[in-house]
């Protein structure tokens, strides 16, 4: 039986590394996961987290021209439900709102 699990995550990194997380430790194909901004705007999450923050360069300025126009939303669309805890899994390790 088929099934669409979804999350929205408060910054683009965290959206990432789940995405990574389900990928390269529980297998499931990247085909099948679609990472785009929960709302109409283009987003990286609510707050700046990872490339969107500040440089890590002693010579670079911060950065502060992160879109943050709302959540991200991560959807994976399983074939079966076998992994479903998995990607609940991993959608709570990263701090997933508003999960179903």
């Amino acid at each position: 039986m088929a099934e669409s699990l979804r999350g929205e995550f408060a910054t683009r990194r965290d959206a990432e590394m789940t995405v990574e997380r389900l990928v390269q430790e529980y297998g499931i194909d990247r085909a099948s996961i679609s990472v785009t901004a929960a709302g109409e705007e283009n987003s990286a999450g609510v707050e700046r987290a990872g490339s969107d923050d500040a440089s890590g360069a002693p010579s670079e300025e911060p950065r502060d021209d992160a879109a943050l126009e709302g959540a991200v939303l991560v959807v994976v669309d399983l074939e079966d439900t076998t992994r479903a805890e998995k990607v609940r899994s991993a959608f709570a390790e990263f701090a997933a709102n508003d999960v179903r």
